[in-house]
């Protein structure tokens, strides 16, 4: 059985060479549009793969694309929505978790919409070290290059509105859980 809204799954994020990057213990499934899977992380555990582990802060919108070489996280913060964009293989789910490929490259998006661009050095030395062919390294730099594109014109899921209506359902859909156990206990 496929991926389902309501579904609680993990995330998983490896390198080129097999090896694990980073795992996310949880995520709440929210959507599922044709082109990704939207989901949600709050207060969740994050491994990596020198075993540290953290605790996410606040509840995160985050969109894994089937088609494009890069991932979205959306973070709601008191001071706003700051985004964090992961280049990597498109995401898929397998039935154990959403999996991709991180290419070390990331953006970060501030409220004001100003961004950076993360991670150079550690995209070339691993692109020396893991050879990436250059085929992967031509859609890496078009994606990038696309991805920038849809921050600067704002596209979904870059704008207050669209994050917005994901942050309402939810919540909703937290209500809707909370009601139902609630029930179920009574």
């Amino acid at each position: 059985m496929g991926l389902q809204i309501g579904d609680k799954i993990h995330v998983q994020s490896y390198k080129h060479n097999g090896t694990l990057h980073r795992t996310w213990s949880k995520a709440f499934v929210i959507d599922l549009k044709d082109d990704c899977a939207v989901a949600v992380t709050d207060h969740t555990w994050v491994v990596e793969a020198d075993g540290r582990r953290w605790l996410t802060k606040e509840p995160a919108i985050c969109f894994y694309y089937y088609k494009r070489w890069f991932n979205v996280i959306s973070m709601i913060r008191k001071t706003g929505i700051y985004y964090y964009c992961n280049i990597a293989s498109p995401s898929l789910y397998d039935g154990e978790a959403i999996k991709n490929i991180d290419y070390d490259l990331d953006v970060k998006v501030f409220p004001d919409k100003e961004y950076i661009i993360l991670d150079r050095n550690e995209y070339e030395y691993h692109c020396e070290k893991m050879n990436y062919p250059d085929s992967i390294k031509k859609i890496i730099e078009s994606e990038l290059n696309d991805l920038i594109k849809m921050i600067e014109n704002q596209e979904a899921p870059f704008n207050q509105t669209y994050i917005n209506n994901y942050i309402m359902k939810y919540f909703e859909m937290t209500l809707e859980k909370e009601k139902k156990e609630n029930l179920s206990i009574d």
